[in-house]
C-alpha cells in the first residue's frame, strides 16, 4: 500500500452561493464519504484550508499574500489517503463530493518515502 495525497480545487464559488443549509448538508456529503473512506482504513488524514495564505520566497527575503491567481487554482483541502496505487487512488477519488461544483478537481499525488529511491 501507499499513501496519496488529494488537493482539492475549485467549487468555491458555487459552495458560497449556497444557502447556510445546503452548505451543512453539502458538509455532511463530505462527513459520510470521508466517514466510509476511514472505516474502510483508506482515509489516514485530511482537513480543508483557510482562503487566507502566505507564500515565502528566497529564504524569507518575501512574504506575499496567498499564492492565488484564480479561484479554480485555490487548494481548499486535502486528504491523505491509502490505496495499492494511484489507479486505485484515483478511483476512490470519484466519489469526491467535490465534483458536484462543476470546474472543481481533485490532483492525486503519491507521497514517496525519503527512504526510497526512485
Amino acid at each position: 500500500m501507499s499513501n496519496f495525497l488529494y488537493l482539492f480545487r475549485g467549487g468555491e464559488k458555487a459552495y458560497q452561493k449556497l444557502s447556510q443549509e445546503e452548505k451543512q448538508a453539502h458538509m455532511e456529503v463530505w462527513g459520510q464519504w470521508m466517514g466510509n473512506l476511514k472505516e474502510k482504513g483508506q482515509l489516514l488524514d485530511g482537513l480543508p484550508l483557510a482562503e487566507d495564505g502566505r507564500v515565502v520566497h528566497n529564504r524569507g527575503e518575501l512574504v506575499t499574500n496567498g499564492p492565488f491567481a484564480e479561484g479554480t487554482e485555490l487548494v481548499g483541502g486535502y486528504l491523505i489517503v491509502s490505496a495499492k496505487d494511484i489507479d486505485e487512488a484515483v478511483e476512490i477519488s470519484k466519489g469526491c463530493p467535490i465534483f458536484d461544483y462543476e470546474g472543481s478537481n481533485v490532483e492525486v499525488r503519491e507521497i514517496l518515502s525519503m527512504d526510497e529511491s526512485h
